[in-house]
């Protein structure tokens, strides 16, 4: 299994992080609200999670899995979204 790739929210923009998840890496995601938290991205060759501190969440396309990454802040072109 490959290193996971840890990145700031808004470090990477959608297409870097899709591509590393598409090609077997977990993203660690550090972002910040109230406190600070991590969020892992991954993908099992068909389904495509966020794992929050407080839920997993399965998207089942990638378009849902871009939308979810641009919705929560994650992407660098989160903004453009």
């Amino acid at each position: 299994m490959s290193t996971p790739l840890r990145i700031s929210a808004g470090e990477l923009e959608t297409d870097a992080i899709m591509a590393a998840i598409e090609d077997g890496r977990r993203v660690v995601i550090t972002t910040t609200g109230q406190t600070e938290y991590e969020v892992t991205l991954r993908y099992d060759g068909s389904v495509y999670y966020c794992d929050t501190p407080t839920r997993l969440h399965r998207h089942e396309s990638e378009r849902e899995m871009r939308a979810c990454i641009r919705k929560m802040g994650y992407a660098a072109d989160a903004a453009d979204a």
